[in-house]
């Protein structure tokens, strides 16, 4: 068995430049990860199910769990020392730390630290999301806004922890997809999956149909091509939607298919925030041998505007990302120009 530090610290040895501040940086998220797996696995008994009685700066109402792994999540990274800087869907402002350690950090952190919590209460698996830059602003002072206004192809790490049936964590800083399973009999996330591929000949798509009407029409167009009977491409497509990006991405990893998060009528860019979530699937996905797009760019090519700016999200296999694309392209010009 490989251990998460062990398979970092190997993975380092073959850049003579490395200072293993990234794989420290790494295992800081790993620890904060397995505190908050232990709470999630107690929820009901320790009294964080339900709301908190606040909102974040999406306007969504917080549950208990949602503060509670900010605050983790945010204490973890402060103590470890290499982040100077962190972006947090659960706060409107950038996080800082007054502090000499964390000023010296050479990385910047984006994240969700809890998505799909609006399945928290119901036991449905959720995850966390984050994504790792190099800060730009100077060594020594306090990271700025300026260090996340960076496109995702300049990004150094990415990943995500599940929390299901078993926890894992699964990150990639740039050679491949890479999945660890966390044992708490040993308290150690071991290797499990290494170099993962999405499968090209996916045959799942995961949207939610509940917007059908407001949907752009190339997303109409594509759900219906998904919904015709055509045995050579496999088609009819299954149907499988969580309502967790973590979830619905990890299973899709695994088995092939695509998930989609469009603008709709109402919300032309989406809910889904760039930065802390579309930016680091779409690193994974590409990592992984597929494709993420906003219908019509490749999501690591868009430089971030804000912190919490919003961005639709195709991700997953290659083939039906592209036939996404198509349909987008065909019948849905006029969402373009909003993207």
């Amino acid at each position: 068995m490989k251990t998460l530090i062990e398979f970092i610290h190997e993975r380092q040895e073959a850049f003579p430049g490395a200072t293993g501040e990234l794989s420290r940086l790494l295992n800081d998220i790993g620890i904060a990860a397995k505190i908050v797996n232990r709470d999630i696995n107690r929820a009901g008994l320790a009294n964080i199910l339900g709301l908190e009685g606040s909102t974040n700066v999406q306007g969504e109402e917080q549950k208990k769990l949602d503060v509670f792994a900010n605050e983790h999540f945010i204490k973890a990274l402060r103590n470890g020392g290499q982040c100077c800087a962190i972006v947090s869907e659960e706060n409107e402002e950038l996080i800082t730390f007054d502090s000499e350690l964390s000023n010296k950090g050479r990385y910047v952190v984006a994240m969700d630290p809890l998505d799909g919590s609006s399945n928290i209460d119901v036991n449905v698996s959720i995850g966390t999301i984050f994504a790792i830059w190099r800060r730009t602003s100077p060594v020594g002072k306090p990271g700025t806004k300026e260090d996340f206004i960076q496109p995702g192809s300049k990004m150094v790490a990415a990943g995500y922890v599940i929390y299901g049936s078993s926890t894992m964590l699964v990150y990639s800083t740039g050679a491949g997809v890479h999945a660890f399973t966390y044992d708490p009999t040993v308290g150690l996330f071991i290797l499990s999956e290494e170099s993962m591929r999405i499968p090209d000949g996916g045959n799942i798509y995961s949207v939610n149909e509940a917007n059908y009407i407001y949907f752009p029409e190339g997303v109409k167009e594509y759900i219906r091509y998904c919904q015709e009977d055509h045995p050579e491409t496999s088609r009819p497509y299954t149907t499988r939607y969580i309502g967790s990006l973590v979830a619905d991405f990890h299973r899709n990893l695994i088995r092939g298919g695509i998930y989609l998060y469009p603008g709709t009528k109402k919300n032309r860019q989406g809910k889904l925030r760039l930065l802390y979530e579309c930016i680091p699937i779409a690193f994974l996905a590409e990592q992984a041998g597929g494709k993420a797009s906003d219908g019509f760019r490749r999501i690591l090519d868009i430089r971030p505007g804000t912190i919490h700016q919003r961005s639709p999200l195709f991700v997953g296999s290659s083939h039906m990302v592209e036939k996404a694309e198509y349909f987008m392209r065909y019948y849905s010009r006029d969402f373009e120009t909003n993207a």
